[in-house]
């Protein structure tokens, strides 16, 4: 046991022992778009995600709160938050955060996700929010890669390259395989468990083993979500961001002339991203983590669309819906 949380050997991978049902969308709202200080209209970087009831947050910057109060959302239905790496201008909106879910009457536990040393670093922000209505659960990533489900989400964390510990995340939604009644009859699978083995479940039921594979087809397609920011190019971004429904990447310089001041601080210009989404062949992109001396990140765009034609600027609230292939 991990946290309260049970782990298993694949993938490294941590698993929530209660797996959310099966739903179809999943709302992706990028609540800020700022890298470095909050602008008016722009506010610190972070990416909200619900799905089934349950909320995911990626990185809580400055403004953070507001950006969800604006967006209509909720704060008390955060079950789990991501954060890629300590630096204040994704980190420093988490107290309020806290506090204003204790507010909101939580009282179930929130889990953290982020590098090594996030309980040190979240504790010490703690010392303004010391009280909460709810248990904190950290989960720490102590390696390059790792795989965490948790309310119905599969979280993937990969390492990037910044000038200190960074990680990026897919979120998936796995969609199982399509129902046959035919074959399930054909199986002699009693009628009352179909729903259930639908539900992955196995069930021994009268000496007889039944298995979801005995009335369902092949898993098919589901929902894949990448996020990652502060960090040069890198071939762990293709690898995880393969076949994303959408890509949310690092575009914090437009101009042509800004690469090698990307270098030194370990960002990305528009130009690197655009290659990135090409090969990893993902739908769609959106650029985020502007630099404060990008004010109108439209005025770039086209540059990174000769590259991969749909890159579109990031811009805070905005919002996409993914749903599952309805053909599949």
């Amino acid at each position: 046991m991990i946290n309260g949380i049970m782990s298993i050997n694949y993938i490294d991978s941590i698993v929530d022992i209660e797996k959310g049902t099966d739903f179809i969308m999943l709302d992706v709202c990028l609540l800020g778009t700022g890298g470095m200080m909050p602008l008016p209209g722009r506010w610190l970087t972070a990416l909200m995600t619900r799905y089934n009831g349950s909320s995911l947050l990626i990185d809580c910057g400055e403004g953070t709160q507001i950006a969800i109060k604006e967006k209509g959302w909720s704060v008390h239905s955060i079950d789990i938050i991501c954060i890629t790496h300590f630096h204040g201008d994704h980190i420093s909106g988490l107290p309020g955060l806290l506090l204003s879910m204790g507010n909101s009457d939580r009282t179930e536990p929130v889990y953290m996700i982020g590098p090594k040393g996030l309980k040190r670093v979240v504790d010490s922000l703690r010392v303004i929010a010391p009280e909460l209505p709810y248990e904190l659960k950290f989960i720490e990533l102590t390696k390059p890669e790792q795989e965490i489900e948790l309310c119905g989400y599969i979280i993937r964390a990969f390492s990037v390259r910044h000038n200190i510990t960074c990680y990026g995340y897919s979120i998936l939604i796995k969609r199982g395989g399509r129902f046959f009644p035919d074959r399930a009859e054909k199986n002699g699978v009693p009628v009352k468990l179909w729903n259930r083995l639908q539900k992955g479940e196995t069930i021994d039921y009268e000496g007889v083993i039944y298995t979801p594979d005995m009335v369902l087809g092949p898993e098919r397609r589901g929902i894949k979500l990448t996020y990652c920011t502060d960090t040069r190019p890198t071939k762990a971004i293709v690898n995880n961001a393969r076949d994303a429904d959408l890509l949310i990447c690092e575009g914090m310089y437009g101009e042509a002339d800004k690469e090698e001041k990307a270098k030194e601080y370990k960002h990305m210009t528009f130009h690197e991203a655009a290659k990135i989404a090409k090969e990893a062949e993902v739908k769609e992109m959106w650029l985020t983590h502007y630099s404060p001396s990008l004010t109108r990140p439209e005025d770039f765009i086209n540059e990174a669309r000769r590259i991969f034609p749909n890159t579109k600027p990031g811009r805070d609230k905005k919002t996409l819906t993914l749903e599952f292939d309805k053909d599949e």
